[in-house]
């Protein structure tokens, strides 16, 4: 009896382990599918997303260029941080013009014209004024500069601002207009701490102009992408759009076969409903290929109000 006891003692440790045993190689199988699951999906994933990068990439290589411009502009203008010599006479303000190129660095040769050139003369306007005020600021004494500065702050802040709100300007120079009020409230608010204050937007306004500089060189004589040419290219392909619909049109309303079923859904009235939504990208363009200078076979003066 006693060994029949310990025999079945024996064989009931043996299940436990053995049920052990299998409750953790189902866990761990889980565990492996659910791994795999997700290895799988982000492969996918993966595959998707460069499918979908080579898919851009094709329908305009000039994307590519792009981007390839902005690195370059990029590494050009970190030299005047890594090497010690312009380091020195630029100081800090050195990374101003890292900070141009990003900014104002476009797509298209007349969008970095206007970024550019507005940056640069509403930082020399901004600096300008900002001295000029610093400076009859100063003489009011110690307790009365801060106190002026405020209001030149206050006054000039408004007047710019309300300045965007006007069409012509804000049309062609409201980033301009933006970049004058930063300017001037950095510079005005600073010179209440900083002693040179000349040599300080002298420096900035020297690194603006380097950076401003490279994003000009590199966007027009690297693989220049002009916003004229796109805006000439976008127009005719939506008078060709527009001919397509008037031709439907005739066809289902005035043509032998005229049906007076509902005309929603036809291919040709989705065609003019395109043309319609290009009208920001039409504006966009003719506003930046204002900027650019005459190329190819659009003269200087080109009329690019009248697309």
């Amino acid at each position: 009896m006693e060994v029949d006891h310990r025999i079945r003692v024996s064989g009931g440790d043996g299940e436990t382990m053995t049920g052990q045993a299998g409750v953790v190689g189902v866990f761990f199988a889980g565990c492996w599918l659910r791994l795999r699951s997700v290895l799988v999906g982000l492969c996918c994933w993966v595959a998707g997303f460069a499918r979908k990068v080579g898919r851009i990439a094709r329908e305009d290589p000039r994307r590519v260029a792009h981007s390839f411009k902005v690195g370059l502009a990029l590494t050009l203008v970190s030299v005047l941080y890594y090497v010690t010599p312009l380091f020195k006479g630029f100081g800090v303000s050195t990374l101003w013009a890292v900070l141009t190129v990003v900014v104002v660095m476009e797509y298209t040769v007349g969008g970095t014209l206007s970024k550019g050139l507005n940056r640069a003369f509403a930082t020399f306007v901004a600096g300008f004024i900002a001295v000029g005020a610093h400076q009859v600021a100063n003489r009011c004494g110690a307790q009365g500069e801060p106190i002026l500065l405020a209001i030149f702050v206050f006054l000039l802040a408004s007047a710019a601002t309300f300045s965007r709100f006007i069409p012509e300007i804000k049309a062609r120079y409201d980033y301009g207009v933006t970049i004058f009020i930063l300017t001037f409230s950095l510079v005005a608010v600073s010179s209440y701490r900083v002693e040179e204050l000349i040599q300080l937007a002298h420096q900035r306004f020297s690194t603006i102009v380097i950076g401003v500089l490279t994003c000009l060189c590199t966007t027009i004589f690297v693989f220049p992408v002009w916003a004229g040419e796109d805006l000439h290219k976008l127009t005719a392909g939506n008078l060709d759009k527009l001919a397509q619909f008037l031709q439907g049109l005739e066809s289902e309303c005035f043509g032998e076969k005229a049906a007076s079923e509902n005309l929603e859904g036809k291919a040709f009235l989705q065609v003019y409903k395109s043309v319609l939504n290009s009208k920001a990208s039409e504006d966009s363009l003719c506003n930046f290929a204002k900027w650019e200078p005459g190329h190819g076979k659009f003269g200087f003066r080109h009329p690019w109000s009248q697309y």
